[in-house]
């Protein structure tokens, strides 16, 4: 997670993972301690254990489901292709976090991932949440998109008729999961029915 604002969508989809994997690692950057800050009032701890315990009580993930890992930890598994995860979503993502990767300007532990992720031909989603795009961020998405990176910008739908932020929050988490091919009961599909 980025300084990117949406905050909501990366522990939303925090929520979804903990029901696939038995481990969920977070890298979490300075500025999204700031959005956390700014739009949920939470006051993320700086010390990993502590801002794991506390991202782990106010969203419910249950014991050992969550590892963060601070920005500046090169030791991290995500720091190396040897054990690198195979997927990784960057949500929010900040168009400063987009041009790093994009140029393999890996100063952070978030953009060493993704570049271990592009490098080891796994699975990146990039969830970008900002407007308008300048001629320079869609450069760099179309030059990830050309890597295979999928570029998912945070852009709900309305044709399941929302009715709360949640279910616009839900309707973009539901996306990634369908990326991830994994089973969610998020939202509606297009052209199904509530009752099928």
């Amino acid at each position: 997670m980025t300084g990117a604002s949406g905050a909501v969508y990366g522990i939303e989809l925090l929520r979804q993972l903990r029901c696939h994997y038995d481990t969920v690692y977070l890298l979490l950057s300075d500025a999204a301690r700031v959005v956390f800050a700014t739009e949920m009032d939470w006051s993320v701890p700086q010390n990993v254990k502590k801002a794991t315990q506390f991202i782990t009580e106010q969203t419910a993930l249950g014991e050992g489901n969550l590892e963060i890992h601070s920005t500046q930890n090169w030791m991290s598994p995500t720091a190396s292709g040897s054990s690198a995860p195979q997927q990784m979503i960057v949500c929010p993502c900040s168009t400063g976090t987009l041009s790093a990767i994009a140029n393999g300007a890996s100063d952070n532990l978030i953009e060493r991932a993704a570049d271990v992720v592009i490098k080891e031909r796994g699975q990146l989603i990039m969830v970008p949440r900002e407007t308008p795009f300048s001629t320079i961020h869609l450069r760099n998405m179309l030059s990830l998109s050309e890597m295979g990176v999928t570029i998912m910008p945070a852009a709900p739908g309305f044709y399941h008729k929302p009715q709360s932020i949640e279910d616009c929050v839900n309707f973009m988490v539901a996306r990634i999961m369908d990326h991830l091919k994994l089973d969610h009961n998020l939202s509606q599909r297009w052209g199904y029915k509530a009752s099928e």
